[in-house]
């Protein structure tokens, strides 16, 4: 079993290259929408199928089999990333199937809000984890400083939601580094269902008699 520590480290957490002259406007993700429903709020990730088919397979498979349900967000950095998806609350790693081989070199690049996979060093080593860049992170893209890590979707919606995630405070557990000391915890990741052609949205309840918002809990710096 590849160990979770291992994955994604070296120096690429702090390396910050040149930024580009002229940016490229960032792809459509062509695939599924997932939507991981967190302990602090709802991320929703379109998937770039056509970009990315093995590794987009490879997660809806995870996706499907209900393997991340029950897992944690275990590593955060500001101004880097979050990385989850292969732990449990205890920090147990989950049994995953066969790695996959990196599509690193499919043209996407590790940007803010891009999703990418989590590997060791071996190049072809990534199963189940995954992460999101919280800034532009290009050392991480292919022929930077090596084979690179696979972007394969996008964050559609819930941005807001993974900069609290990376802002949460963290410790050490074990041979684990960056670790939130609140557990967060992905309750669900689920597939969304478009609706059909042609369906009439559900009228809003009208502004009077809307419910009071109650405040929003702010996670502890």
């Amino acid at each position: 079993m590849i160990h979770a520590a291992s994955l994604l480290l070296f120096a690429l957490a702090q390396a910050t290259p040149a930024p580009d002259a002229t940016p490229t406007p960032k792809p459509t993700p062509a695939g599924p929408v997932v939507v991981l429903e967190t302990t602090m709020g709802a991320i929703k990730i379109g998937l770039h199928k056509d970009k990315a088919p093995i590794t987009v397979a490879n997660f809806m498979k995870y996706v499907q089999a209900r393997h991340y349900d029950g897992t944690i967000f275990h590593r955060v950095k500001p101004g880097f990333m979050a990385q989850g998806g292969g732990l449990d609350a205890k920090m147990v790693e989950k049994v995953t199937m066969s790695p996959i081989r990196n599509e690193a070199r499919n043209g996407l690049r590790n940007t803010r809000g891009s999703v990418a996979m989590a590997r060791t060093s071996d190049p072809n080593s990534a199963t189940a984890q995954f992460f999101i860049n919280v800034k532009d992170n290009h050392s991480l893209d292919f022929g930077i400083q090596g084979a690179g890590y696979a972007v394969f979707g996008e964050v559609l919606d819930g941005m807001d939601v993974v900069d609290r995630i990376v802002a949460v405070q963290t410790t050490q557990r074990g041979d684990h580094s960056d670790v939130p000391v609140v557990p967060i915890l992905i309750k669900t990741a689920r597939e969304a269902v478009a609706a059909p052609p042609g369906a009439v949205p559900k009228p809003q309840p009208s502004a009077a008699a809307a419910p009071k918002p109650k405040p929003s809990a702010t996670p502890k710096p």
